[in-house]
């Protein structure tokens, strides 16, 4: 294959456009082409408004040397770097692997399991994704939440509610983030994530494709168990090194299953689990993690700045990356920026809120949101124990629940600056999956704190003239940002507690859909290196 940069057409184009462009740039006839693949797709948009789609294209071709040798500066041979499931281990096991969570780390580390025949058992403490979209509709119309079931908890974890986005900068020798990426358009999803620049499939798609693949999963002899939670670990003495190992686990305090090999892919909510891990000597840390707000733009807004007047109509629904450096020492940054989206209420505890937000795939919503979000540290918790962070977490969460009580608390960006709840909304209103009320959202957090997101917003508005505006709506609070915990882990990917594999987003060891699931494929591969199939 030969690959082609930089080939540019303007918005709108057509597939035979595309085609044509590549005959030409390669001087060569239609029937010498004989096959070719999109690798990525970007806007280019640095002389807005004159905005040119640009092209990575992979081509298959009649007497390749020779063009090769023709265009040696203008073309690249490239070989593909198809993914592999490495060959079985000699050690037996005399139980089938078990893992805690469906998220986007028990999924995937579930279906290359099942791949290779060791017939994993998946232990989900929620519900099935159909349940679970019952649940959350009817928390977000009456309030009354499941805490099994709920925008954090259930099949696809946390991710399942969320624009879906799969881009990431972990890198990838081994054809990991590919392998993902067909793997969800195998299971429904639209072939163009293996080519956007920044892909996502959206809440509305992403629910059937994660369905499609728990039944990939069983198909393959898997099995996954809803409403089913990890709630002990059952250890006995290695006689050999001192050290407890794993023997068994118990689910819903009463039942037993004997295993000797547990893959925690909790997600980065499992509270209750970390408490139980922590009480059990699993060695774990806290971590530094992110708090902020959720800030609301209109998103015709968004595409003007980004795109320019002219060609805003034209192109999808803009999305945007800010940063900015605090006198403080802080970083402020956005996060999981939803084109066309909502924020939703996405508690997963009595008494304590969280919001995150949300896109459906065809990011057609009035505003845009993203997280605004500076980085605590074990410093700002007062304490360096394992689970300081989460009791920093549900301070927050308990705040921003009085605040609203129940409600998701809003606030004008005006207001927030005067520390004062809002009798009013400007022309941006808030678009919000769940009730929501008029509260003072500065009040949540720790005058520092609310000091640096005010001073990170206004910064941020250097680079978005807007992003500032006094009615650009914050909601609060945003606390799930990642784990506040790690969970330490060998080069073969196991705790201090041989047979308990921690992995994901949960563990500490990845930050969105993409790089949980290539961190649960990381967790197969060590299992399968080291074992056989029972």
């Amino acid at each position: 294959m030969l690959r082609i940069n930089q080939i540019k057409l303007r918005p709108g184009h057509s597939r035979e456009e595309l085609e044509d462009k590549i005959l030409k740039y390669l001087h060569i006839k239609k029937d010498a082409l004989l096959d070719y693949q999109i690798q990525k797709q970007s806007i280019d948009a640095r002389k807005k408004p004159d905005i040119f789609f640009s092209y990575t294209i992979d081509v298959k071709v009649k007497q390749e040397s020779s063009i090769l040798r023709k265009m040696k500066n203008q073309v690249l041979k490239v070989v593909r770097q198809d993914y592999e499931i490495p060959a079985c281990g000699e050690l037996s096991l005399h139980s089938r692997p078990v893992i805690a969570g469906s998220g986007p780390a028990g999924l995937f580390c579930g279906y290359l399991l099942a791949k290779a025949g060791y017939r994993p058992l998946i232990l989900e403490r929620g519900g099935s994704v159909d349940e679970r979209m019952q649940d959350v509709e009817e928390f977000w119309k009456s309030g009354r939440l499941n805490l099994s079931s709920n925008v954090q908890f259930g099949e696809g974890g946390a991710g399942t509610f969320s624009d879906g986005k799969l881009n990431t900068l972990v890198k990838d020798a081994k054809g990991r983030g590919r392998f993902v990426l067909e793997t969800f358009v195998a299971h429904g999803a639209p072939e163009s994530i293996l080519y956007e620049q920044k892909p996502h499939i959206g809440t509305d798609i992403l629910i059937h494709v994660v369905k499609s693949m728990r039944q990939s999963i069983e198909a393959m002899g898997g099995e996954i168990r809803f409403h089913t939670q990890l709630t002990d670990l059952d250890l006995k003495p290695d006689t050999q090194n001192g050290h407890p190992v794993l023997k068994g686990i118990i689910v819903n305090q009463e039942e037993y299953l004997e295993t000797e090999l547990l893959i925690l892919a909790v997600g980065h909510s499992a509270r209750d689990t970390f408490h139980m891990l922590y009480e059990k000597q699993l060695d774990m840390q806290a971590k530094s993690f992110a708090v902020g707000v959720r800030i609301e733009h209109p998103q015709a807004m968004m595409n003007v700045c980004q795109y320019g007047k002219e060609a805003a109509g034209e192109l999808p629904a803009a999305s945007y990356k800010l940063t900015a450096q605090l006198e403080n020492g802080r970083g402020a940054y956005t996060f999981c920026m939803c084109p066309g989206g909502y924020v939703v209420n996405a508690s997963s505890e009595e008494g304590r809120l969280a919001v995150n937000g949300m896109s459906y795939h065809d990011r057609g919503g009035v505003n845009a949101n993203s997280a605004v979000i500076v980085t605590v540290t074990p410093e700002d918790y007062g304490s360096a124990h394992p689970l300081a962070g989460i009791r920093f977490q549900r301070m927050l969460e308990e705040r921003a629940w009085e605040q609203g009580q129940g409600r998701v608390p809003v606030q004008c960006f005006k207001d927030f600056c005067a520390n004062q709840v809002s009798d009013q909304f400007g022309d941006v209103k808030p678009q919000i999956k769940g009730a929501f009320v008029p509260a003072n959202v500065r009040a949540i957090f720790p005058e520092g704190l609310g000091d640096s997101l005010e001073e990170g917003i206004r910064l941020m508005d250097h680079k978005i003239h807007g992003f500032a505006r006094e009615d650009a709506v914050l909601s609060g609070v945003e606390s799930r940002t990642s784990s506040p915990v790690k969970i330490f882990r060998n080069e073969e990917f196991e705790s201090n507690i041989p047979g308990v594999y921690p992995c994901g987003e949960g563990a500490g060891y990845a930050g969105g859909i993409t790089s949980a699931a290539m961190d649960g494929m990381k967790t197969a591969e060590a299992v399968i290196l080291k074992y056989r199939p029972k």
